[in-house]
């Protein structure tokens, strides 16, 4: 793919050969019965994104001429003798799936039904023991929230149940039961198949089941837990901190550790980390005040979700307030702004400040790291927007903060500002980061809908208050953008004057008894949200835990020393 470097390679394929097949078939038996042997109970198939039998059904892949290439019972042979060789491995000992994508085949008209699709599935109809299908590429099969609904996968795979009498699963991060039942009802599908809702909430189908729907963790669709398979780390999820930490920190998604003490939590900040630091504190046992400065929580949700397709991500509000409100152990205090002198007198053992960060208006050097701020009439930030800033047209966003803000505000503004918006980066690509969660296909179609003007691989260098100087980021050629108003979205800052304000006073932080003041969030270290919940969840597992416990467990150790880590640090 020549948008992810990451996918790029130089080695080409061959053409495979008659003696290549057969040892495929060979390869995949044998695959099946070391499956079987492991004790699994389904063996698949893979027909799907851009896999081997997958190139085989479309004729941009293959150009074969022999008895695998051509028309559709050629090109679908392959996938027919990969089911039959798994069948007869296992021996009628576990059941074999074909997971297929079938997004390209719907689109293109059969010779003897509606589509390519419907002609694949007629001819492999009852060969499978179920069917999973699905889309062809990972922008639509796992579409983030802010550009398609859940169950968005129906208009292209509704039609296969009405072709084979074997039971059909599909995937569309699919979240709310009244969703999922829907489907079923309609026939549009026979079980529900759900990565995305796992993650965010383990325990969904038990919540169901003892009709607990208001306690489901939902997912929010920002697709954080696909940009840490593109990373290579362990999985991630904004709504459940504990994902990828079950065996490694043993966090259960569920259950925490009793409170060790009768200690009292003040948290500062009712954003992401605060409420989740609140929340799995109150869990916990231990008494806990959330004190937010503004009239609602939320924190930078009060404004991001009501951008253009993140009224989702409210989720992560909307739950944690939901899960405090059944808790007598914490108090919320909305409207509360406290000061360092405020948090002494209000006896505390411990408190966490969690206020946040900010965006700032430094500009970016060639050498690709922020230089000083351009403090000069028209230059806004997110914040101010936030805030209720009126931009004057023409705008100029100006984005090396890469992740969705910039690419999103551009196209809020050129809806709202009357006038022509123009998006510069210093990345090849507008809101560079989102080719790690999918987005990044939709947000140059959204930017291109709105008209919004691209420049990339370029810089702003300065501003006169009626046009901008862009430079190339590579060779310094300028290019002069009318520009009335300059949006930079780029380096944010902690809030952290609140915690070096009661750092610095030990003196009396020893007086009124309090034990520790911990910074958390956004406020310790600027990230995305999927880092502030877990920076909360952590310091909440991590009160009074012993110093010396390990960091995490690992696999393969590479040293015979044991890391060792402070609790505050977990």
């Amino acid at each position: 793919m020549a948008t992810h470097v990451g996918f790029m390679g130089n080695q080409r394929p061959r053409a495979m050969d008659e003696r290549d097949i057969g040892k495929l078939l060979e390869w995949q038996a044998e695959g099946a019965r070391k499956a079987r042997r492991a004790g699994f109970d389904i063996i698949y198939v893979y027909a799907g994104m851009g896999y081997l039998p997958y190139e085989f059904l479309l004729p941009e892949y293959n150009r074969r001429t022999d008895a695998y290439g051509g028309s559709i019972e050629n090109r679908v042979r392959l996938v027919r003798q990969l089911i039959e060789v798994t069948r007869e491995a296992v021996g009628g000992n576990a059941a074999v799936a074909l997971r297929i994508s079938l997004e390209e085949l719907r689109g293109r008209p059969g010779r003897h039904a509606e589509s390519e699709a419907h002609e694949v599935v007629s001819l492999l109809a009852e060969l499978p023991d179920l069917w999973d299908v699905k889309m062809d590429s990972s922008p639509t099969d796992c579409a983030p929230s802010r550009f398609s609904p859940e169950g968005s996968h129906e208009p292209v795979i509704d039609f296969v149940k009405r072709l084979t009498s074997r039971p059909v699963v599909g995937v569309g991060r699919f979240t709310s039961p009244d969703t999922m039942v829907s489907q079923i009802k309609r026939g549009v599908l026979d079980l529900i198949g759900g990565a995305r809702a796992s993650i965010a909430d383990p325990f969904l189908p038990r919540k169901i089941r003892e009709g607990r729907e208001q306690d489901i963790r939902e997912c929010i669709g920002c697709n954080i837990c696909i940009s840490s398979w593109h990373d290579g780390v362990p999985v991630r999820c904004t709504q459940n901190p504990t994902a990828g930490e079950e065996w490694r920190r043993d966090w259960h998604p569920e259950r925490v550790a009793r409170a060790a003490s009768g200690a009292s939590v003040l948290v500062v900040g009712g954003g992401p980390s605060g409420l989740e630091c609140a929340l799995t504190l109150g869990r916990r046992g231990y008494a806990v005040t959330l004190a937010e400065s503004a009239g609602e929580f939320g924190g930078r949700l009060r404004f991001e979700t009501r951008l253009p397709g993140l009224a989702t991500w409210g989720r992560v509000r909307d739950w944690r307030l939901s899960q405090l409100a059944q808790l007598s152990n914490v108090t919320l205090y909305p409207g509360n702004e406290l000061d360092d002198a405020q948090i002494l007198e209000l006896e505390h053992t411990h408190v966490v400040v969690a206020t946040g960060a900010r965006w700032s208006r430094m500009l970016y050097s060639a050498m690709e790291v922020p230089i000083a701020e351009l403090d000069v009439p028209g230059v806004y930030t997110p914040d101010d927007i936030a805030a209720g800033a009126t931009l004057q047209a023409p705008v100029l966003v100006f984005d090396f903060d890469n992740y969705y803000m910039g690419g999103i505000l551009a196209e809020y503004l050129a809806a709202v500002c009357g006038g022509p918006v123009s998006y510069v980066t210093p990345a090849g690509h507008a809101s560079a980061w989102t080719i790690m969660t999918n987005e990044q296909p939709q947000v140059h179609r959204a930017l291109a809908r709105a008209n919004v003007a691209l420049h990339t691989l370029s810089r702003v260098d300065g501003f006169d208050g009626e046009t901008a100087t862009v430079r190339n980021q590579f060779t310094d050629a300028e290019i002069r953008l009318p520009c009335r108003s300059l949006l930079i979205v780029g380096l944010r800052r902690p809030n952290d004057a609140l915690y070096h304000a009661l750092a610095a006073r030990g003196d009396d932080l020893k007086s009124a008894s309090i034990a520790s003041v911990t910074c958390i969030g956004d406020a310790r270290a600027p990230g995305a949200i999927v880092h502030a919940v877990h920076s909360g969840h952590r310091y909440a597992r991590a009160l009074d835990v012993p110093d010396d416990v390990e960091l995490y467990r690992r696999d393969a150790p590479i040293s015979d020393v044991a890391p060792r880590i402070y609790a505050a640090d977990r």
